[in-house]
């Protein structure tokens, strides 16, 4: 996963072993989309915006919960 600035949304749920603890503090330039698509190698991992929230060193994350895995078309 590519970050681009300080994490300031959560990713929750999903497989554990593709992916990190470290990839669910996610970088989003606009946190308040209901959906999000996250490249990870040759796969797409779904998420939707929840209403939960969770704190992370001092900051308050917004959660999106893993929805569905999809494959690049080659």
């Amino acid at each position: 996963m590519v970050d681009h600035g300080t994490p300031n949304v959560f990713l929750s749920g999903g497989s554990r072993s593709l992916i990190t603890d470290e990839d669910r503090l996610h970088y989003l330039p606009d946190p308040s989309v209901d959906k999000v698509k996250v490249l990870c190698g040759n796969r797409y991992e779904h998420f939707e915006a929840s209403t939960d929230t969770t704190r992370v060193d001092d900051r308050e994350l917004r959660v999106f919960v893993w929805t569905q895995r999809t494959y690049v078309a080659e």
